[in-house]
């Protein structure tokens, strides 16, 4: 169940406006402390302005962390939701051809003022540290809802609800009278318009969500820090590659291990592993199964994180190839694969 959008429309409000305004002049404030080296320490002076500095970078940090965590409470559920199917229904007269996740029109929303308002008060290098960690959080949690859904929904479009009325012929045809009206016998001309073609609408595929996902996000500004900004570069790389892969691997097309290679080469190993392991028929519950524990103990103990993840990668990739390779029909492709990305775990 995708979470309800709460009452963010006017985000910010006129408090976190306020504190906004007085988080940027301490902000301002601190960029003069810097030019001038006061309350550094620097030269052992004692001017007796380390305390005032140091509470104004506490002042800034009390504005911005509660406001980036009201904007991970809301986007971190949205992003879980993503796993579940598409249930959006059809709304006649829409002029979108594409129906997307739920998630994905809810941050059609949301997105834009959230942007602004992180725009806004990240400016200061003391709050890419929870930018970094709000990005990084956010993009986990798609990489592995959209890794990891199940896509019920029929391959055949949907006709919108004129088009449906127009086939099943809602409204019946008039008994035709015993004498042929006078137009019968007229001569027929072509319209002078042909007909409008049906409005088709279709679900979007998770590889569809995925993209979508993504130019939504990459709006968002990024710390410039150089850890934390290579490693949300990382994550966003991760989010950029998997509509490809997602839309590449399916049962019914056959897909070589070099263009498996290349495909997961900016994905982390255990989200690229759920979906290349569809080609196999050999999904995640069947192996989760087979590892011996629950699937949520595998995804709080494997999925919490990159990290998290990028250390167990080694571990659940040995078990997966020795499962695969005691499958006569395995597909060669996914087992080559597997073996690839274990001599590289091996080297690094």
């Amino acid at each position: 169940m995708v979470p309800t959008i709460s009452n963010q429309f006017s985000f910010p409000n006129s408090v976190q406006s306020h504190a906004l305004s007085v988080s940027k002049f301490c902000e301002e404030l601190l960029e003069v402390f810097d030019e001038m080296a006061l309350g550094c320490d620097v030269y052992n002076r004692s001017e007796g302005l380390r305390s005032i500095r140091d509470g104004l970078i506490s002042l800034i940090k009390r504005v911005i962390n509660p406001l980036i965590g009201s904007i991970r409470a809301e986007l971190i559920p949205l992003m879980e939701a993503l796993e579940t199917p598409n249930t959006v229904k059809a709304v006649p007269g829409s002029k979108s051809t594409i129906i997307y996740h739920q998630s994905i029109t809810a941050l059609q929303i949301l997105m834009p003022p959230y942007a602004k308002v992180l725009t806004i008060c990240t400016t200061s290098p003391i709050s890419h540290a929870v930018l970094a960690s709000l990005l990084i959080s956010v993009l986990w949690k798609a990489l592995v809802a959209l890794s990891h859904r199940v896509d019920l929904r029929p391959p055949s479009p949907l006709l919108s609800e004129s088009s449906l009325k127009r086939v099943r012929g809602s409204t019946p045809a008039p008994t035709p009278p015993i004498t042929p009206p006078p137009s019968r016998f007229a001569l027929k001309l072509p319209p002078s318009r042909p007909a409008s073609p049906p409005l088709v609408i279709t679900y979007a595929t998770p590889a569809q969500d995925c993209r979508a996902l993504y130019d939504l996000l990459v709006e968002l500004p990024r710390p410039i820090d150089g850890q934390a900004q290579e490693a949300v570069h990382e994550a966003f790389e991760g989010l950029r590659a998997l509509p490809d892969l997602l839309a590449a691997v399916k049962p019914s097309l056959q897909v070589s291990s070099e263009d498996l290679n290349r495909l997961t080469a900016d994905i982390s190993f255990l989200v690229a592993l759920p979906v290349v392991l569809s080609m196999s028929g050999v999904g995640a519950p069947s192996l989760i199964t087979l590892l011996g524990i629950s699937e949520a103990e595998y995804r709080k103990g494997c999925l919490s994180g990159f990290s998290r993840a990028e250390e167990c990668a080694e571990m659940i990739g040995r078990r997966v190839l020795e499962v695969i390779k005691s499958n006569p029909a395995a597909n060669q492709a996914v087992i080559q694969w597997l073996e690839t990305e274990l001599e590289e775990m091996e080297e690094e």
